[in-house]
C-alpha cells in the first residue's frame, strides 16, 4: 500500500468483503430451524446455522474477524476528511455489526466493548458520537432475545460454559507449574491436558484451553509467552508514536492508526475467552490491521 488514501480504501474493500459474510450469518440464522437444524436452502453453507458463521468453519472465527474489521474501520466513519462516508460503508458497518452479535460470541463481544473503550481514550474529537453510535447498535441488537439471553449470560456464575471455562484454566495453570521456562511444547496441550484434567470437567481431552496468553504459556513457557507479548508491546508503542506525529487535522491517517490500535486491543481482549491465535483467518485479519499504520508513518516520517 503506497499511501493512507490506499490504505483506506482497502480497509473499506475489507469491510464491503465481510459485510457480505456477515450477511450470509444473518440469513444462515434468519431460516434456521433451530439448534441443531440445518437450513437446507443454504446448501452446505446451512449447517450448524443457530449461530452466524458465513463461510467459516465455526463462529467463533467469523466473530473474530468481524470484531477486527468492526474496530479498525469505526473511526473512518467518523473522520470528515474529504467527503462525508458514503451510506453504503454506515450501512455495511451496521449489518457487519448485526452478523457479529449473531454469532453469539460472548468473548469477542467483550473484546469489541474493550475496543471501543480504547477508540475512545485515544480520538481526539468524535467521543460521543462513537458512544451513541454503540449504544444505538447494542440496543438494536440487544432486542433480539436470543442475544439478549447471550449477554445475560456473561455474568452469570451458574453458566455451564463458563464453569468449565474455569476448570480448564486451572489445569492449564497446573501444567505451566509444572513446565514454567519452555512450556510442554507446540501442541502438547492436547498430549498432556488429561493428565492435569479435573475430574469435573465435562471433557477431558483438550486441544487448546480458550485462553491465548495462557495456551502460549503451557506450550511455550515465559520465554515464549514474553516473546509473543513483546510484538503487541512494539505494536502499540509504536502505533503511539505514529499518532503522536500526526497532525489534528489529517483525519483520515489519524482514523486508519486509532482504528488499527482499536482492533488490537479487542483481539487481545478476546483472546482472553478464547485461543484467537491459534485461528488462522483471524491472525490473518490481524496482522493485516497490525501493518496499516505503518504505512501512514512511512509517509509521515517523509514530511
Amino acid at each position: 500500500l503506497p499511501d493512507a488514501g490506499a490504505a483506506d480504501r482497502f480497509l473499506s474493500g475489507l469491510l464491503v468483503l465481510v459485510a457480505i459474510v456477515a450477511l450470509l450469518g444473518i440469513a444462515q440464522v434468519a431460516i434456521c430451524p433451530g439448534p441443531g437444524g440445518t437450513a437446507a436452502a443454504l446448501g452446505p453453507l446451512g449447517r450448524k446455522c443457530h449461530r452466524a458463521r458465513g463461510f467459516y468453519s465455526i463462529y467463533m472465527t467469523l466473530a473474530g474477524v468481524l470484531s477486527l474489521v468492526l474496530l479498525a474501520t469505526a473511526p473512518a466513519l467518523l473522520s470528515t476528511a474529504g467527503a462525508r462516508p458514503g451510506g453504503w460503508r454506515i450501512s455495511a458497518w451496521l449489518v457487519t455489526g448485526a452478523g457479529f452479535a449473531l454469532t453469539y460470541v460472548r468473548g469477542a463481544w467483550i473484546g469489541f466493548v474493550a475496543g471501543v473503550g480504547a477508540l475512545l481514550a485515544v480520538v481526539n474529537r468524535g467521543r460521543i458520537v462513537v458512544a451513541a453510535g454503540v449504544l444505538i447498535l447494542v440496543t438494536v441488537v440487544l432486542l433480539a432475545p436470543g442475544v439478549r439471553h447471550r449477554a445475560e449470560s456473561i455474568v452469570d456464575p451458574n453458566d455451564p460454559t463458563a464453569r468449565e471455562r474455569v476448570l480448564m484454566w486451572r489445569s492449564g495453570l497446573a501444567m505451566a507449574r509444572d513446565h514454567p521456562l519452555l512450556g510442554v511444547g507446540p501442541a502438547g496441550v492436547k498430549r498432556e491436558y488429561p493428565r492435569y484434567a479435573s475430574p469435573e470437567a465435562l471433557q477431558q481431552r483438550r486441544g487448546h484451553l480458550h485462553d491465548t496468553p495462557l495456551q502460549i504459556l503451557v506450550e511455550r513457557g515465559v520465554v515464549g509467552l514474553g516473546a509473543w507479548l513483546a510484538i503487541f508491546a512494539v505494536f502499540f508503542i509504536r502505533a503511539g508514536a505514529i499518532l503522536r506525529r500526526l497532525p489534528p487535522d489529517a483525519q483520515r491517517e489519524r482514523a486508519i492508526v486509532t482504528g488499527s490500535i482499536a482492533a488490537l486491543v479487542g483481539f487481545l481482549v478476546g483472546g482472553l475467552t478464547e485461543y484467537n491465535f491459534g485461528d488462522s483467518e483471524v491472525v490473518m485479519i490481524t496482522y493485516v490491521v497490525m501493518a496499516v499504520p505503518f504505512v501512514v508513518g512511512r509517509k509521515a516520517s517523509e514530511r
